[in-house]
């Protein structure tokens, strides 16, 4: 059936959504349509199920971008304040959790829910499990969209279809097909806030802590992440791991600090003197987990009472543990990565808008755009801020 709406909005995830809602509550007649029988699976999943929904501390600096500039219009015309108070008005209850992070009490399934009412109160026309096979441009600068449900038009038609993380909830590469049909640039993508993987050597290494967490502080290429380290049977992952992923490229090593408050040359040498008759290992467990100290001693290969041990020897226990250097053998791919780093180049799009520059009536928003936010809450801001703007204007 042929029908003709004013927005038609592909991908009813969190930026999908929030541009519907926006551009509903304006009058426009909107088709908010999913090629999935469920929608919104990334918020579902996020958060251990109770959905990461922002951050606090959302600010320009905790996103990467081609444009680092290009994110500040949309954070700035709908703020994660904003966010607080839609998830306050449905009286969804949530907690902070560290570092600005907040979550549901309950379920994720509430933000969802909050979103789909907002949907109906504004009027928005919703389809899942329907198919987009086709777009063409018309003469008069609409849309033409061929899917499942029959032949449909409009004059703004909106992509928010994510991007590849986590292919079994649904990713697909359709935004990247639509930016390359309309000749948009495409920042090359990749995994990001993955679990990174490691040669066997590390692996064994690792096997014998897993499930041991510690606060360590994590390096890459200039940057760096001070928060959970995990061990575990795949090698390493945990916060600090996931954060720097998004920084790491194949053929860089990461530095590790295993005790980012203690200078742990200076603290064996003055336990030399201070107790020189202590055991090693005994006087490193002071700052690590006992298991911990006694693997980077038996690594080492350096073990008994301190005032034995040559000032080379302190040195390189010191190394191990405030400058462990390892290189990654690569990542566990999009099945595993919370996000997507790259996508459709931020140059082709208006900051103010997210409509695409050279195509008048189109738009990207959210994870499909080369916007990717830290660790914590940040990308779905990204998605309520992109769907927000887009919404104002379609």
């Amino acid at each position: 059936m042929k029908s003709s709406y004013d927005v038609i909005i592909i991908g009813a995830g969190a930026a999908g959504m929030m541009c519907a809602i926006e551009a509903g509550k304006r009058g426009r007649r909107v088709w908010l349509i999913d090629h999935s029988k469920k929608i919104a699976e990334k918020i579902r999943i996020s958060g251990g199920g109770r959905c990461n929904f922002t951050n606090i501390h959302t600010q320009p600096e905790t996103f990467l971008s081609g444009n680092k500039h290009f994110c500040k219009s949309a954070l700035a015309q709908y703020t994660q304040q904003d966010f607080i108070e839609l998830v306050k008005k449905h009286d969804i209850a949530f907690h902070e959790k560290k570092l600005g992070q907040l979550f549901c009490n309950t379920s994720a399934g509430q933000i969802i829910d909050m979103l789909i009412n907002e949907c109906k109160e504004a009027g928005v026309s919703l389809n899942q499990e329907t198919t987009v096979y086709d777009i063409e441009t018309t003469q008069d600068g609409s849309y033409c969209l061929k899917t499942s449900l029959g032949e449909k038009t409009c004059t703004s038609l909106v992509i928010a279809t994510g991007g590849l993380s986590i292919p079994k909830i649904g990713a697909t590469k359709f935004g990247y097909d639509v930016a390359k049909q309309f000749n948009l640039k495409i920042v090359k993508t990749h995994p990001a806030l993955v679990p990174l993987t490691f040669q066997a050597s590390l692996l064994e290494y690792c096997k014998a802590l897993s499930g041991l967490s510690v606060e360590a502080e994590v390096s890459c290429d200039g940057t760096k992440f001070a928060e959970g380290l995990l061990f575990t049977h795949r090698g390493l992952s945990g916060p600090s791991i996931l954060q720097i992923s998004s920084y790491w490229r194949e053929g860089l090593e990461i530095m590790i600090n295993l005790a980012p408050d203690i200078d742990m040359r200076a603290f064996l040498e003055q336990q030399k003197t201070a107790n020189p008759k202590q055991d090693v290992q005994t006087i490193l467990s002071r700052h690590l987990p006992k298991n911990l100290a006694a693997s980077i001693c038996e690594a080492q290969n350096i073990t008994g009472r301190i005032a034995d041990l040559s000032r080379i020897k302190l040195e390189t226990l010191a190394m191990a543990i405030n400058d462990w250097r390892i290189k990654p053998a690569g990542t566990e791919g999009y099945r595993k990565a919370e996000v997507t780093l790259g996508g459709v180049d931020t140059n082709e799009l208006s900051s103010k808008t997210m409509e695409v520059k050279k195509q008048p009536g189109l738009y990207f928003i959210g994870e499909v755009v080369d916007v990717t936010g830290h660790l914590g809450g940040f990308n779905f801001q990204w998605a309520w801020s992109s769907g927000y703007v887009s919404g104002q204007y379609v």
